[in-house]
C-alpha cells in the first residue's frame, strides 16, 4: 500500500472582501497530489510561483489550475514587473464580473518555505484593496507565522497605493 505524501507546512488562507489567497510552501513532485486536493478545496484558479521550480506543473494543468512563473531574488520586495503581473491577475480573477457569475475563485502564491516573497504579493494586493500596510502584514503574518522579514517589512511600510484615489481599490 502507497502512502501518500503529506504537505509539510499547512497553507494559510487569507479572505477579505472579494479576495481570496492561499500563502503556501513549495510542493514537489512526491507531494503535489496532496496539495492538488487542498488547491481543489479551495477553489484555487491559479498558482503562482515565485521561486525556481521544484514541481512538474502537468498535474496542476490537468486540474485545471494555471500556473504562473514569475521568480525574484528570496528575502527581496518584487520587482515591478511580477507586481504588475500580480495585480492583473488579481483583477482579473476576482473582479465584479467573476464574481456576478458565481465564481468565487481562490489564487495559491508560493515561493520555498511560503514566508517571504508570497506573503509580500498578498499583502500588495491588500493594500491595494485598501488596507493600511501595517493592518495588511498584521493580518499576513496573523496567518503566516514568522512571514514577511525586515527588508520586506520596509518595503511594504513604503509601498504607494496605484489607485490614484486614496482608499479606492484598483481591484475592484
Amino acid at each position: 500500500m502507497v502512502k501518500e505524501a503529506k504537505i509539510p507546512n499547512p497553507p494559510s488562507y487569507i479572505e477579505f472582501a472579494h479576495m481570496r489567497f492561499l500563502i503556501m510552501d513549495a510542493p514537489s513532485d512526491s507531494n503535489l497530489p496532496a496539495y492538488i486536493t487542498e488547491l481543489k478545496k479551495h477553489e484555487v484558479s491559479d498558482v503562482v510561483r515565485v521561486c525556481d521550480p521544484t514541481y512538474n506543473t502537468e498535474p496542476l494543468t490537468r486540474n485545471d489550475i494555471t500556473v504562473h512563473d514569475w521568480p525574484f531574488v528570496d528575502g527581496e520586495a518584487p520587482p515591478s514587473t511580477v507586481t504588475d503581473n500580480w495585480l492583473n491577475l488579481v483583477n482579473q480573477r476576482m473582479s465584479p464580473a467573476v464574481q456576478k457569475e458565481g465564481k468565487h475563485p481562490c489564487i495559491a502564491v508560493h515561493c520555498v518555505a511560503g514566508l517571504g516573497r508570497a506573503p509580500v504579493l498578498v499583502a500588495i494586493a491588500l493594500i491595494e484593496a485598501g488596507y493600511e500596510a501595517e493592518d495588511a502584514i498584521e493580518l499576513v503574518r496573523s496567518k503566516r507565522k514568522g512571514a514577511i522579514n525586515n527588508k520586506q517589512l520596509l518595503f511594504l511600510q513604503k509601498y504607494k497605493r496605484r489607485s490614484k484615489t486614496p482608499g479606492k481599490c484598483i481591484i475592484s
